[in-house]
């Protein structure tokens, strides 16, 4: 069981409800399930709701961001912890050192951007963790199709479809997180195709 899982997800407010349900849903269990939550610190759309969730159930959040977004004011301001980075590439390297597995909820380039990064740490030796993919209304279906894809045209090797798991619903995440085979440094080697 992980103590830290980093989130990645939306932070438009203009999406269906399901999201926001399933976002809610992620946050209480995490939060019942003593797990920290490491996310990008923003305060509305999943983001916020997230963190909220989290906050609500009696949970720990630990939010990254970058000065600039606190300049503009989209950072949460009731969160367990609030830690200030200068650039993008910051944030997204603390993220991923502070967790022990990588949940990704829809979302839009951003979310998707980290995802896929994650996805080449891993797949590099940089990054060892679980990654799970919630892939709530099918929205993550082209993705996944293109990602197979990749695999099948000898783009990436078929052991890197193991880098990362789908699951339909929240209540599967922990479960899945918890049965993901550990992948270690000397698959590094698999990365030259």
């Amino acid at each position: 069981m992980p103590k830290t899982v980093c989130v990645y997800c939306a932070s438009s407010t203009q999406i269906d409800k399901s999201y926001f349900n399933a976002a809610k849903d992620l946050g209480l269990l995490l939060a019942q399930n003593n797990i920290r939550l490491i996310y990008g610190g923003g305060n509305i759309g999943l983001m916020g709701l997230l963190a909220d969730s989290v906050l609500s159930g009696g949970g720990k959040v630990t939010g990254i961001i970058p000065q600039f977004m606190i300049d503009m004011n989209w950072h949460h301001k009731h969160l367990t912890e609030l830690i200030t980075v200068g650039s993008m590439h910051e944030r997204k390297a603390l993220m991923a050192s502070m967790s022990e597995a990588v949940i990704a909820l829809p979302g839009g380039c951003g979310t998707m951007e980290e995802l896929l990064e994650m996805i080449t740490w891993k797949q590099l030796g940089l990054f060892l963790c679980p990654i799970v993919v919630l892939n709530t209304n099918d929205y993550y279906n082209e993705l996944i199709k293109m990602l197979d894809k990749a695999v099948d045209q000898h783009f990436m090797r078929e052991i890197h479809s193991q880098m990362w798991s789908v699951v339909h619903d929240v209540e599967s995440i922990i479960p899945t997180i918890n049965a993901t085979e550990k992948w270690d440094k000397t698959t590094r080697k698999f990365a030259a195709i």
